[in-house]
């Protein structure tokens, strides 16, 4: 486990890109430099009582910040190790970050730095920072009030008044400051008033929690494909699903169904999926619904996935899918291990 001071309550602010740093252009909104200044100045507009609550912080920019439509695997990882080596010498750390796979980074994050004892959060914003009604002030004040709270030891998510979970949130929607939700599990805290407020019986502080380290594999040979993520529609053949898992470059997938846990009750489709298991493809199943979970095996037209082996992932969000089997799948384990893992909840995933 880390170990400091407790009188270090200064923040890392780590900006990766998006459109909280953007500026305006010619040619449409562009990445801005100086992010540091205009973080501090935007801050200091807010009224004495809340800037009082601020902790210190310092800021760390990319050199190249990430347009976040094109983030990797890699991305992920070198955020992951750049938050592990910083850690120690921090109260917390803020990952401020564009929204389109903000969720998935928070979720990558979460598997990578299992058994943290402080918080890691992420937020972006919808608007630039200094654009008019923008709502990027108010999430980095939420991230950062949050981010010295020692019973929060988990990646989360900070976005429009709300804390959620890092591995259970989800963008919703693409234009609304509220576009983040939880569609699973409940919130880990949240602004009323001036104050914001955790809720630790949530948190996986108060849990029974996963490993006590980090976990900080090489994500590089599959970084170029190597887990699917294939939602079905009616009428999908085993052929076209076939052009995907026969792939020798693909490791793993990710299948959304129907409702419950139903796919077509199609010996070719399912032998499919079968043939993938049998040579070690881990193959995770969830719900195209957005709330709820699956039970792989409840309904008929589900049984033929647990005899082809397809793992249920409960309720997980498809961010949280991916991103662990991309997480087992880099690590030197065994079949029966990669599947027993898979499982288990990590970091309040399932």
């Amino acid at each position: 486990m880390i170990t400091s001071s407790s009188a270090d309550r200064t923040v890392l602010v780590l900006y990766v890109g998006g459109t909280l740093g953007m500026v305006a252009s010619p040619r449409g909104l562009a990445a801005g430099g100086n992010i540091t200044t205009r973080l501090r100045d935007a801050l200091a507009t807010l009224p004495p009582t809340r800037q009082a609550r601020l902790p210190a912080f310092v800021v760390q920019a990319t050199e190249k910040p990430i347009d976040s439509s094109a983030a990797t695997a890699i991305d992920w990882q070198r955020l992951g190790h750049t938050i592990a080596k910083a850690l120690p010498d921090y109260a917390g750390v803020v990952v401020l970050h564009g929204t389109d796979t903000l969720a998935w980074t928070a979720a990558s994050l979460a598997y990578q730095l299992q058994g943290l004892d402080r918080p890691v959060i992420v937020t972006g914003a919808m608007l630039p920072l200094e654009a008019p009604d923008s709502d990027a002030l108010a999430n980095v004040e939420l991230a950062l009030r949050f981010a010295t709270e020692p019973r929060l030891q988990e990646v989360a998510v900070a976005f429009a008044d709300k804390l959620f979970r890092g591995v259970c949130a989800r963008k919703l929607h693409s234009e609304a400051a509220d576009a983040f939700v939880s569609p699973n599990y409940p919130l880990l805290g949240e602004r009323v008033g001036d104050d914001t407020v955790l809720y630790p019986a949530r948190g996986l502080e108060a849990q029974q929690r996963g490993a006590p380290r980090f976990e900080l594999p090489d994500y590089a040979p599959l970084a170029a494909g190597g887990v699917a993520r294939i939602v079905l529609w009616p009428g999908i053949q085993a052929w076209q699903l076939a052009a995907w898992l026969e792939d020798d470059r693909v490791q793993g997938a990710l299948l959304e169904v129907w409702g419950g846990g139903n796919v077509p009750e199609d010996p070719a489709l399912l032998g499919v999926l079968a043939k993938a298991t049998g040579e070690g493809k881990l193959l995770a199943a969830i719900s195209q619904c957005t709330q709820g979970s699956v039970a792989i095996g409840q309904y008929a037209a589900g049984q033929g996935l647990a005899e082809a082996g397809v793992l249920s992932g409960d309720g997980m969000t498809p961010e949280a899918v991916l991103t662990k089997l991309v997480h087992l799948l880099a690590q030197p384990l065994d079949d029966r291990e990669r599947r027993r893992r898979f499982l288990t909840p990590l970091v309040g995933e399932r």
